[in-house]
């Protein structure tokens, strides 16, 4: 049984040892997420009876869905691709982190309901702490979307003292800084839209926060230096324009194979108490995108 306790956090008590736990992963697409695979491994690992599946659910249909994983006593889920976003209303209550983005990616059954978290800008902040202290610089955030959105809440909280955002997806740049402003020590610019997004010289971090969409052909980031760190979130690091470019710039990367290892981590932690070893998950995931 889960519980919320006072701090609003999950709380486990034991469960019934004759019942497997069942974890699944709502996805549209579904197709080519490595959830389950990774779930597996770190399960086994554990010696945990428990079953995970993956199912593709179309969006208007999540409702029903998260109604039927309730009513079967599912442990929770992950969410994926388009179904996201529409879960922030379906559920019984969210994070403040699923609120300011305006999507969740994990969803937790407890007495009071099902209870939504966003776990993908921890896991892209995790992911940057590995390689250096992302609060020392003024950071580039570029896009706008729930990523960027839930990536920018976390470095502001961390103490980040500037963001800059760029979209040259959707030139929506303006709707992030201003959320930003929003949040209690929290400071935005917006790096104007051209063909070449010029880092500026005070930034020490740059994210490309879109892990569904590919950096856009027409554009290109300019200013790339030796002492920057740069973050590409897609999970297709051996095509990105963009770790090319820091490649070249002989800038340290982080790609979007260690921020999924990150974001997988915290949610096996969250679904089960116990903490996921991150070279198991890495080599892992590794495993899945040579298969």
């Amino acid at each position: 049984m889960i519980g919320i306790g006072a701090n609003g956090l999950a709380e486990r008590s034991m469960t019934n040892p004759a019942l497997q736990e069942v974890i699944a992963l709502l996805g549209h697409p579904a197709a080519g997420t490595p959830a389950q695979y990774l779930f597996e491994r770190v399960v086994v690992g554990d010696s945990l009876d428990w079953r995970f599946v993956t199912l593709e659910v179309e969006p208007e249909r999540l409702g029903e869905a998260l109604i039927g994983l309730e009513a079967m006593n599912f442990r929770g889920c992950l969410l994926a691709g388009s179904l996201r976003q529409p879960a922030a209303k379906l559920l019984s209550a969210i994070s403040p982190a699923a609120q300011f983005a305006g999507g969740c990616s994990l969803v937790e059954r407890t007495p009071d309901g099902l209870f939504g978290h966003l776990t993908i800008g921890r896991g892209v902040l995790e992911a940057i702490r590995l390689h250096t202290d992302p609060t020392a610089t003024p950071v580039v955030i570029v896009g706008s979307g729930l990523l960027a959105r839930a990536t920018s809440l976390e470095l502001s909280l961390a103490g980040v003292p500037e963001i800059i955002v760029a979209d040259p997806w959707d030139d929506c740049g303006e709707s992030l800084v201003a959320a930003i402003a929003g949040i209690e020590g929290g400071r935005a610019t917006l790096l104007p839209n051209e063909p070449d997004l010029l880092i500026p010289e005070r930034a020490g971090l740059v994210v490309v926060a879109d892990d569904q969409r590919p950096f856009p052909v027409s554009c290109s980031l300019a200013g790339l230096r030796e002492d920057l760190v740069v973050v590409d979130a897609s999970l297709e690091p051996k095509a990105s324009p963009v770790l090319e470019a820091a490649v070249a710039a002989r800038a340290c990367r982080v790609d979007g194979l260690e921020v999924a290892t990150a974001v997988i981590a915290i949610d096996f932690q969250r679904l089960t108490g116990i903490e996921a070893d991150a070279d198991l998950l890495r080599d892992a995931l590794d495993e899945f995108l040579d298969c």
